[in-house]
């Protein structure tokens, strides 16, 4: 009966964190405000994720973390079985903006966390996944940061609004369960995007968006990656 309880509830998880990232459903009236266009320039380390030739899948977002590392959600690169597309089918298009982008690589190699399908099927609390890139980017990465203290921001695309970034930097939350709960709203494509917090004077990526939960964002913490 636990086992049958578990799997209803991974499946459950499953379908939420599905509709964030590859199909674009039925999308919530509320979403991240646009993000001004002369805003842009300061975030191209977020970029659209692509993928082509698998199950008709789309997007995600995902963020520069080094000139050839990609941080996103394990789900993005693996689906919710953990049987996702090969690296080399994997685009990063960092800084798109309107049809133009700031640089683009394929992918070269994929680290998901150890836990994220051990059970066969996504445990959103691991769902953090790298991409490593066929070359580095000339684009300054944002750095990582472990802690986590509101007001926080999350920057992504969705297949609501695929050409221009979306953003808040205004988020209230809280961790529990090892996830990092917030009020802020994401849309399908929204998934792997960097949630960011303020360190001194520029922003940080503290966590990766995941899914929506029943008051805004769930995302997993960075101190999940590896520490090499």
């Amino acid at each position: 009966m636990a086992r049958k309880l578990r799997l209803k509830s991974a499946m459950r998880w499953g379908w939420i964190i599905l509709a964030l990232c590859w199909t674009a459903g039925h999308a919530s009236a509320t979403e991240l405000s646009v993000l001004p266009r002369e805003d842009h320039a300061q975030w191209q380390a977020v970029g659209r994720l692509n993928v082509s030739g698998f199950r008709n899948r789309e997007m995600c977002t995902g963020v520069l973390i080094a000139p050839d590392r990609v941080l996103t959600a394990a789900h993005c690169v693996s689906g919710t079985d953990g049987l996702g597309p090969r690296p080399d089918e994997f685009t990063f298009v960092a800084g798109w903006l309107q049809g133009t982008a700031a640089d683009s690589a394929t992918g070269a190699s994929i680290w998901v966390h150890p836990k994220a399908y051990a059970e066969g099927l996504l445990n959103i609390r691991f769902d953090i996944a790298l991409l490593d890139l066929a070359r580095p980017l000339d684009i300054p990465p944002l750095p990582l940061s472990t802690s986590a203290a509101a007001p926080f921001g999350i920057v992504g695309y969705s297949t609501r609004r695929p050409h221009m970034l979306s953003a808040s930097f205004e988020c209230d939350g809280q961790t529990l369960t090892n996830l990092l709960r917030l009020d802020c709203p994401v849309l399908p494509g929204n998934s792997g995007g960097p949630v960011l917090t303020r360190d001194g004077d520029r922003w940080s990526v503290t966590a990766v968006v995941s899914a929506m939960g029943q008051s805004g964002a769930l995302a997993v913490p960075v101190s999940l990656l590896p520490e090499d």
